[in-house]
C-alpha cells in the first residue's frame, strides 16, 4: 500500500510573501537598458500582477518590435539577477502579515509540503525569499517562470516535483495554491486545485472574492484558521 499523499501548500512570492519597493520592476528596467542599450525601453503598459517573468520580458520587447533569442533571454536573466541582488541589499523588503507564522507551521506538520508557485526565476526566487527571512530549503520545491508558458502550466509541473520528492502522486484536491492575483485562482481553479486568496498584494477583498476563490483572506494573520482550512 502506497503512503497517503500530504497536502502540498504552494506559495506565490511577491505580494503574498512579501514586498519590495518595486526594485523587481526597476532591476528589470536596468536590465532591459544594460542589453539594448539606447533603445529606451519602457515597460509601460506590460500587465505585471500575477505574470511570469519569462512573458514580462517577451511582451515588453514585443512593444518595440523585438523577440529575444535564447542568448539574449540568458543575458537578461544574468543582468536582471546582478541588478536584484544589488536593490535587494538596501530595499525595505517587507514581509506580509502571518506569512512567516504559517510557513513554518505548514513546513513543521507532517501532513503538509510546502513549495512556490512564482511567476519570478528560480534563482530570483531564491533571492527574494532570503531577503523575506526565509531558508530557501524551507519551501521545498517549486514551480517558476521558464517551467511552462503560463501561469496554468504550473502546478502541474509542482505536482510532478511533489510526487519525484515524495514518491506519490499529488492529488490536484489536495494541492493549495495561496497567491494575491486573480491570476492565482485562475491557475489553481484550472488544474482542479484549491486555493485561497490574500488581499496583501494590489488587489482588494472584494475583488478577489468575485474570482471564486475558494477562500479570500485580507491577511495571513488568522494562521489557526488557514491551516485548520488547508490541512482539512
Amino acid at each position: 500500500m502506497s503512503a497517503a499523499p500530504s497536502t502540498l501548500v504552494l506559495f506565490d512570492i511577491d505580494g503574498t510573501i512579501m514586498r519590495s519597493q518595486g526594485v523587481g520592476v526597476a532591476s528589470m528596467r536596468r536590465a532591459f537598458d544594460a542589453v539594448y542599450p539606447g533603445l529606451g525601453i519602457s515597460m509601460d503598459g506590460v500587465a505585471i500582477a500575477g505574470r511570469l517573468d519569462t512573458l514580462i520580458l517577451h511582451d515588453t520587447l514585443a512593444k518595440y518590435g523585438l523577440v529575444a533569442s535564447e542568448e539574449q533571454e540568458g543575458v537578461f536573466r544574468d543582468q536582471y539577477r546582478t541588478y536584484l541582488e544589488q536593490s535587494l541589499v538596501t530595499a525595505s523588503v517587507r514581509r506580509m502579515p502571518g506569512v512567516h507564522e504559517l510557513v513554518t507551521r505548514l513546513a513543521a506538520d507532517a501532513r503538509g509540503v510546502v513549495g512556490l508557485l512564482t511567476g519570478n526565476w528560480p534563482d530570483t526566487a531564491r533571492m527574494k525569499i532570503a531577503a523575506a527571512g526565509f531558508a530557501p530549503e524551507t519551501f521545498r520545491l517549486g514551480a517558476y517562470a521558464g517551467d511552462g508558458p503560463d501561469r496554468r502550466s504550473l502546478p502541474p509541473v509542482a505536482m510532478q516535483r511533489y510526487e519525484a520528492a515524495i514518491g506519490v502522486p499529488a492529488r490536484p484536491d489536495r494541492t493549495v495554491v495561496i497567491g494575491d492575483t486573480p491570476l492565482d485562482v485562475d491557475c489553481a481553479h484550472f488544474n482542479g486545485c484549491r486555493v485561497i486568496a490574500v488581499a496583501t498584494g494590489d488587489f482588494t477583498v472584494d475583488e478577489l472574492r468575485a474570482t471564486g476563490a475558494d477562500l479570500v483572506v485580507p491577511t495571513l494573520e488568522d494562521v489557526d484558521h488557514i491551516t485548520a482550512w488547508i490541512l482539512a
